[in-house]
């Protein structure tokens, strides 16, 4: 699909309105955004806000919180570890990691199931296995409830296991591997656990094997895993030799309190970037830069799932009518809510905390940002329609 012949001008004043309508929404105290045209004629990023309460305006260069836009970046690294055959898809958690982590995990109906679970599953959510930070165990509260109400605290990965193994229940049998539709959950836990294979097979912290295998050879300056103080520092000073700066990270907020967790951040790795820095990521993703053979990237999108519906509104987890591939999210909106002009579909992946990265194909955009809000998950998928409508004409 080639793009509309629309000015730049009118592009950006309309994009000016979408970026107002975010921030003027409840709970939401700043944003950014960012549009790319793939062959770099349209650039355009603002920011509006105050990064932090009483503190400096929202920058475009201004680094955030990127949740669970992450997990694209997990799933590069254990492709690009699978493509040097230093572990298989189709390996097992026991291959990788101890049994106090790995067993009993996925008991369902009195069945152990969790020799069957594949880094293949862990990647597409197939595994069934319950979300370690999300879901209820009974008559409790989420791993997320309890911090929100009683404070930060890191959490290991043999807590994450024995919270897995003894307090939730798996939503499905691990499904069978091959084509054809399987059922999916969105679960953290896969990706925890993915974490920490990633660490087993490089037996080294995952924040350098991130460092060393994407942020460095992508020039990604402004991006670093929580917890790596020492590191931001070094990369701050050497972009003040480039003459330039990195900001302060922006806040993330829980309705209009700011939202401070360093210690659970830590725990599950979580990474801080910029919208610039995650569109230089995904762009290398799709110009198929980040591996040797291009047949790995396809991985990450040969087969679609699609979640299934529920009712939390807005969704602090994917639901219909998200798919899933190996890393990657693909969404479209349905054709019955733009049954005279449907929308082309967006590739790449969001964050409960209202963030964003996607490649729409068909228009050859690049779309990134954020609101930092843990009550805006759903936003994206709000703001990015609008976007597409825009460059769609």
């Amino acid at each position: 699909m080639t793009p509309p012949p629309t000015s730049s001008t009118s592009l950006a004043r309309g994009l000016e309105p979408l970026l107002q309508n975010a921030v003027s929404r409840t709970e939401v105290h700043h944003a950014v955004l960012s549009v790319e045209r793939g062959d770099g004629s349209f650039r355009w990023t603002g920011a509006l806000g105050p990064a932090g309460p009483g503190g400096p305006e929202m920058e475009t260069g201004t680094p955030f919180f990127i949740a669970s836009v992450d997990k694209t970046m997990t799933a590069a690294v254990v492709l690009a570890l699978a493509e040097e055959e230093r572990l298989h898809l189709s390996q097992t958690l026991s291959d990788f990691l101890p049994r106090e982590v790995a067993a009993g995990l996925h008991i369902l109906n009195k069945v152990d199931r969790t020799d069957e679970i594949t880094l293949q599953h862990l990647l597409g959510h197939t595994s069934g296995l319950p979300d370690w930070l999300e879901d209820r165990p009974r008559g409790g509260r989420s791993l997320v409830e309890e911090i929100l109400e009683e404070g930060d605290r890191e959490v290991s990965l043999e807590e994450v296991a024995d919270r897995v193994r003894h307090r939730l229940t798996p939503h499905f049998p691990p499904q069978p591997l091959g084509e054809g539709r399987q059922r999916i959950v969105y679960s953290d836990t896969n990706y925890r656990l993915l974490t920490a294979v990633v660490e087993a097979v490089e037996e080294r912290p995952v924040a350098s094997v991130y460092r060393e295998r994407l942020f460095k050879p992508l020039g990604l300056g402004a991006t670093w895993v929580a917890g790596c103080a020492r590191e931001t520092r070094e990369e701050a000073r050497e972009n003040l030799r480039e003459g330039g700066t990195t900001p302060a990270p922006a806040a993330l907020w829980a309705g209009d309190d700011r939202l401070e967790i360093p210690l659970l951040m830590s725990s599950f790795h979580g990474v801080y970037s910029t919208v610039g820095d995650l569109t230089t990521f995904l762009r290398s993703l799709v110009d198929d830069e980040l591996f040797r053979n291009p047949g790995t990237g396809e991985l990450m999108t040969r087969q679609w799932n699609r979640f299934p519906f529920h009712l939390e509104l807005p969704p602090r987890r994917p639901g219909w009518p998200i798919e899933y591939g190996l890393g990657l999210m693909r969404f479209r909106l349905p054709r019955a809510l733009t049954p005279f002009r449907p929308l082309p579909p967006v590739v790449g992946h969001t964050g409960s905390t209202g963030s964003w990265l996607f490649h729409c194909p068909d228009l050859d955009l690049y779309l990134s940002g954020t609101v930092d809000q843990v009550a805006g998950a759903g936003l994206p998928f709000r703001i990015v329609p609008r976007i597409l409508a825009l460059f769609r004409g």
